[in-house]
């Protein structure tokens, strides 16, 4: 992918070998684990980091990034993508881009429905790693599962996008790309707010379901829209 360099912000950073037991950045991700993995050695492995935004809404898909870093042009300023500005976000969004190989798989309502939202976010991350455009020979995946079936071996993070500057570069290409995705959503089903809520149930997405019912990006297995829930 192309580099970006032609603006006058901090250009990106090269990350010196680290410990994974004394981080040099407190409570910052680093990239300890990504060369416990073997991403700086000399004829380096593909350490990819991989992540979804979107498990908690009522409406509209999961969706599962997967980033490979390059360990010399790091964008600075990553983080989990929940402690940034919505500014910061996209601006990291770009860099990342221009910056890292990047894939991103979606798991619709429909799929969350039929399975689960566990299983659709897993399967998002697998495909996500699988759709990257140089096959990453060892993963670093948020949270306490590895998905099945998956094309590299994987580690699972708890925490990862905390922890891990792949997974935390992942965590904001997710959240930018679904952000989007629901504020295009909302130029079509324009009565329910998702461009201001991303289908969490807040108070006004609930009244608006109650006022106009359900449309086609609403998962149907969740509460209050399930028609067992109380």
């Amino acid at each position: 992918m192309s580099r970006a360099s032609s603006d006058s912000r901090p250009g990106p950073q090269k990350v010196p070998r680290q410990s994974s037991l004394f981080p040099l950045s407190g409570g910052a991700p680093d990239f300890s684990l990504e060369i416990e993995a073997g991403a700086d050695r000399a004829d380096r492995c593909l350490v990819a980091g991989t992540d979804e935004a979107g498990r908690g809404p009522l409406a509209g898909p999961v969706v599962a990034a997967a980033v490979v870093l390059d360990p010399q042009a790091i964008p600075p300023g990553l983080d989990d993508s929940k402690k940034l500005t919505a500014g910061k976000r996209q601006d990291l969004f770009v860099r990342i881009l221009a910056q890292a190989d990047v894939a991103i798989a979606t798991s619709g309502p429909g799929h969350i429905d039929l399975s689960d939202i566990r299983k659709a976010s897993l399967d998002a991350m697998r495909r996500a790693l699988a759709n990257l455009p140089r096959h990453p020979q060892f993963a670093l995946v948020d949270g306490r599962d590895i998905p099945p079936d998956l094309c590299c071996p994987a580690r699972a993070v708890v925490k990862g996008d905390s922890r891990s500057l792949s997974i935390a570069a992942a965590s904001i290409i997710a959240k930018v790309m679904r952000d989007r995705m629901m504020a295009h959503a909302a130029t079509r089903f324009d009565v329910y707010g998702f461009d201001k809520h991303a289908g969490y149930g807040t108070a006004v997405h609930r009244r608006a379901i109650a006022d106009h019912g359900p449309c086609l990006l609403h998962r149907m297995s969740f509460r209050p829209l399930r028609r067992d829930a109380d």
